[in-house]
């Protein structure tokens, strides 16, 4: 599955917006990816998150986590194609943890899931997370990169698709600047 193919599914799906839109990150911008109308459908589910496992076949992971909301369906999915543990880190006042009982034993082999990676925070927050609790990360994937190559993480870090869209700090948003009404469709409000 290349680049192309990932996002005839996102074009499909009506998935993929354009408008003014306040990211996760808090950021601004001109185009939104809705993850969640993609992985809606089960048998694309299925597809895109067992070619994303596929990327990370040759690590030995125990367990794929992600961050909610965005990232547990994806996480699940990952975990299923890699018939391991599939769980999801919540904030708690703020910070990435672990709720609803689960747990990560130390030395496990932990693999990060992330639907859309924009700048890479709350992924790597689940990375800090996870090392944090004694566990080892040894990966982050995202179906779409929207960074555009620029999100860091201090594991290695695979995707299905790469776009470079431009995002604004509020601030400095052209399409605030324009009057441009903003929606907040992401998980953090």
């Amino acid at each position: 599955m290349n680049q192309e193919s990932v996002m005839r599914i996102f074009e499909e799906e009506n998935a993929f917006h354009k408008g003014h839109f306040k990211l996760s990150s808090g950021l601004h911008s001109e185009y939104y990816l809705q993850c969640a109308l993609v992985l809606a459908d089960p048998k694309i589910a299925a597809k895109l998150c067992g070619e994303l496992a596929a990327k990370f076949k040759n690590e030995k992971i125990d367990v794929v986590i992600g961050p909610a909301v965005g990232g547990i369906t994806a996480a699940y999915e990952v975990a299923r194609a890699l018939g391991v543990r599939g769980i999801f880190s919540e904030r708690e006042e703020g910070k990435m943890a672990l709720r609803r009982g689960f747990k990560l034993k130390p030395g496990e082999k932990v693999l990060v899931i992330e639907d859309v990676t924009t700048t890479g925070g709350s992924a790597q927050e689940v990375v800090d997370l996870v090392k944090g609790l004694g566990a080892e990360a040894v990966g982050v994937g995202a179906i779409i990169d929207r960074s555009g190559g620029k999100a860091k993480f201090s594991v290695p870090f695979k995707s299905l698709a790469q776009l470079k869209v431009e995002t604004f700090q509020p601030e400095d948003c052209p399409l605030c600047k324009a009057g441009k009404p903003v929606i907040k469709p992401g998980s953090r409000k």
